[in-house]
């Protein structure tokens, strides 16, 4: 496999893993906030599709033709970042599954030192190549996804990629509340040496 087709993959591996999180929870589960800051799965997955649609559309002269309301310059502050009652699950995930399309298009169209411009980049970072935007999105959807693990299991538990997970320890409740209990007394101790 080359460069561009395991980024590319790596990038489709981490799409799914965070519409994963979303299997099986309520329309409440989905949008509810899990931290200060208002984090939401369904706002995660909102605003990785957006952002993807702007990195592999505008920034390589192929617009989507989406009008996304929420990047709006007079947009409210992460207005991105979170789903309003009026904008369905379904409608999310469809944009979702047409940021990915228009954006697999983009990347399977174009070689890996293609020229682009991210024009909300500064003015010496915004010349870039579809190699640096592909890494730029991996992580980017990667570190989201790490949030949907998280808040995931602040919902209801569930962890890892998908049932049975092999790099998940296949404890019980009673040894994942022993196996916290100690890491909480490590950090207790450590906290009492200073």
């Amino acid at each position: 496999m080359d460069d561009k087709a395991t980024l590319h993959r790596y990038l489709q591996l981490r799409r799914a893993d965070l519409l994963a999180k979303l299997d099986g929870l309520s329309e409440y589960d989905a949008r509810r906030p899990m931290t200060p800051t208002g984090t939401s799965l369904l706002g995660l997955v909102k605003h990785v599709a957006s952002v993807e649609l702007d990195y592999f559309g505008v920034t390589f002269g192929r617009p989507s033709g989406r009008d996304l309301p929420w990047l709006a310059d007079d947009a409210e502050p992460d207005s991105d970042m979170w789903v309003p009652a009026s904008e369905s699950r379904e409608e999310i995930l469809e944009l979702h599954h047409f940021s990915a399309k228009h954006s697999d298009e983009t990347i399977e169209s174009l070689p890996l030192d293609a020229p682009g411009v991210v024009p909300w980049w500064s003015e010496e970072k915004k010349n870039v190549t579809l190699h640096q935007i592909l890494v730029h999105m991996c992580v980017e959807t990667a570190r989201h996804a790490g949030h949907a693990d998280i808040i995931r299991e602040l919902i209801d538990g569930s962890i890892g990629q998908r049932s049975g997970d092999p790099n998940i320890p296949g404890r019980t409740t009673e040894e994942w509340a022993a196996h916290r209990a100690r890491i909480e007394q490590a950090a207790l101790a450590a906290g009492n040496r200073i």
